[in-house]
């Protein structure tokens, strides 16, 4: 289901999901605040490039927070503050030029590109705001100098909103790049005070100071849900062996495709090597799977697979030690996998979910 102010927006979702095939979806013409009037609870709501354009960001919260199913997630992002700073410097320009008056046509975002260019190349504002890509693309111009309604967000803004709608942070949707300790260059050697103070501030006081040392997100992108939500979490390194057992892995939707699964089996039938960010760029450089451990990557196209399951795959495909001609043991092959999987992991490239004996 999908929702959007715009009929015209709501009629071309329409027409790119039929498309593609899907019939079944149904689009609303409406605001997020009257989300409530549909009469729906949803396990999982979307809202992207939104919030930090309503005129009160903490009453799109509320809507989608009533809406929400108790264990459900939101995803929502504002602008950072921080970050976008300077294009908030160059739309305070455009708007004293008189260019934000009304809704900017093609000779506002003319003549915002004209001032630019304009401008010397060491004007403090240009150094900081102008792109080559902005000569000939409208629309980067339109989004970064002269998008209506533009605002700005700290991470203390980011959780005052929440606490306001009352929602919680459940994790900043990329996460990984939000790592305080991985600005350091020996994370294991700070200065005392920061050795003592890190280890004990709370996740917002973490984001905040990671903003403000290193503000390279253009977004604060974020998951949330209802309070007292948030389950434990362990993270991956610190699994037990009982913990690859009972866990089951999930391959990144964008490389369940048939490109990916034939230049799999090539290199399969080839003993070639697997070369993962050909398919999938997300990580500088190449991630490589040495062929043997890439069979067992082949039943993750198919959707989740526990970890056991491909850990009996890896003994029949290498039943015995290389060099003592041993057998390999269950624990052997599951820490292997446990290896891979922790490695793809790190990158992206699976989702590892760690289930309770329960589940």
């Amino acid at each position: 289901m999908g929702i959007d102010m715009s009929e015209e927006s709501v009629n071309l979702a329409r027409q790119r999901l039929q498309y593609h095939g899907f019939d079944k979806a149904e689009f609303y013409a409406l605001s997020i605040e009257e989300l409530p009037s549909l009469g729906m609870e949803f396990d999982y709501i979307n809202n992207d490039e939104v919030l930090y354009l309503l005129p009160d960001p903490v009453a799109g919260l509320q809507a989608m927070k009533s809406v929400l199913k108790p264990e459900g997630i939101i995803r929502a992002n504002l602008h950072s503050a921080i970050q976008r700073f300077f294009y908030f410097r160059a739309q305070e320009v455009f708007k004293m030029m008189g260019l934000m008056d009304a809704n900017p046509g093609e000779d506002e975002i003319e003549l915002a590109r004209d001032t630019m260019k304009a401008l010397k190349d060491e004007v403090f504002l240009k150094q900081k705001t102008w792109r080559a890509e902005f000569e000939k693309d409208d629309e980067r111009i339109l989004v970064n100098y002269l998008l209506q309604g533009d605002k700005g967000f700290t991470i203390t803004e980011m959780f005052s909103a929440l606490r306001s709608a009352d929602l919680e942070l459940v994790n900043m949707v990329d996460w990984r790049s939000w790592e305080l300790m991985g600005l350091f260059k020996e994370p294991d050697n700070l200065p005392v005070f920061l050795g003592l103070t890190l280890p004990e501030i709370s996740i917002e006081e973490r984001l905040h100071l990671f903003d403000l040392l290193n503000p390279t997100h253009r977004l604060l992108d974020f998951w949330c849900g209802h309070p007292s939500q948030a389950k434990s979490f362990v993270p991956v390194a610190e699994w037990t062996t009982e913990d690859w057992r009972q866990a089951r892995a999930h391959l990144h939707p964008q490389l369940r495709t048939q490109t990916f699964k034939e230049d799999l089996i090539e290199c399969l039938s080839n003993s070639q090597l697997l070369e993962m960010t050909r398919h999938l760029p997300l990580v500088e450089g190449s991630l490589i799977v040495q062929t043997t451990m890439a069979a067992c990557l082949l039943p993750l196209l198919e959707g989740a697979q526990p970890v056991v399951l491909l850990a009996e795959r890896l003994q029949k495909l290498s039943p015995v030690h290389p060099i003592t001609l041993e057998t390999i043991s269950d624990e052997e092959a599951t820490e292997a996998i446990a290896q891979l999987l922790s490695t793809l992991e790190s990158f992206g490239y699976v989702l590892l979910e760690r289930l309770s004996s329960d589940d």
